[in-house]
Formats: structure tokens, sequence, C-alpha cells
């Protein structure tokens, strides 16, 4: 396996782990405010596709095209970071299909030291490579997916790497 491949199939497995949590969850469950900021399960799997498409997007000249209205002028601070009562579960889902597609075809088009620029982060860290956007959000799903661990803990009991029950809970190896 060539390092991109490592890293991409790294990430996908940072993508499976977040959605697994939402595995066994009802839809009054999976947008239930967990935390004071109001984020919740599909408030992660939202903010996670922003990520995606913005970093596999917008750095990379590729851009997806996808509205995120949660960014616009005049939004709430974090509003990526819950369901509203107008985004269903499904729409959730299919913007993050929609994300990881944009993502892969991304990874599929560049070479690892493609540049980019994050014009978001400081000036002299704005020019960076699909090799350092690659770890750097395998690493934020990463955080993402142990926060939707902790909100389903919570719920359920359930924890590890799925949507398993306490007595199934899986960790990594």
């Amino acid at each position: 396996m060539d390092p991109k491949q490592f890293l991409h199939r790294y990430l996908g497995i940072q993508r499976d782990a977040l959605l697994a949590k939402l595995d066994g969850v009802g839809e009054r469950v999976a947008r239930w405010p967990m935390t004071p900021t109001g984020t919740n399960l599909l408030g992660l799997i939202k903010h996670v596709a922003s990520i995606e498409l913005g970093y596999f997007g917008e750095v990379f000249d590729r851009p997806s095209n996808v509205p995120l209205p949660w960014f616009d002028d005049g939004a709430e601070i974090n509003a990526d970071m819950w369901a509203t009562a107008d985004e269903s579960r499904e729409e959730i889902i299919a913007l993050y299909q929609r994300a990881t597609g944009h993502t892969d075809a991304t990874i599929e088009a560049l070479s690892l030291d493609a540049p980019g620029v994050v014009p978001w982060w400081p000036p002299e860290r704005q020019h960076v490579t699909l090799h350092q956007i690659l770890v750097h959000v395998s690493v934020e799903i990463a955080r993402h997916a142990g926060h939707a661990d902790i909100i389903r803990e919570l719920i359920d009991g359930a924890a590890g790497t799925t949507g398993a029950s306490p007595t199934r809970v899986h960790t990594n190896g």
C-alpha cells in the first residue's frame, strides 16, 4: 500500500467510527443537545462534512458547490455542531456522503505533494500539501469521533469504535 492509500485508509476508518455512533439511535436522540453549546450526534456529522468540503475543496481550488448556510454571515456561532429541526437525518447523512465523495475525488486526483492554501489559517501556515491536509483532517475527524463516542456513551452507555451496547464494547487494537 502506498502512502496515499495508507492515509486514505485511515481517513476512512475515522469516518466509519464517527458514522457508527448513529447506529441504533432514533431521530430524537440523534439530535438531542448533549452539551451547553447544543452539540449532538447529527451535528457532529454535519460539522465533519463541512470540514471535508472546506479542506478538500476550497484549499485545493476544487469547489464542491455544496451550500453551507451555517457559515453565512449572520448564522449562529457553532451552527454546524447541531442539526436544526429543518434538517433531517437523511439530509445530513447525504451531505456527509457528498462531502466524502468530493474528498475521495480530490485525493484520487492529486498527488500527496499537491499544493493548497488554507485561507483561514495564519499566513505563515497557509501553504500546505495534500499530505498535510490528509493528516490534519484524519486527526480532526478522530477528535470528533471521540466527541461522538462520549455523547453516545452519555445517551445509552454504548462506547468504542462502533455503536455497540455496553456489553459489547470495542476498542481499537
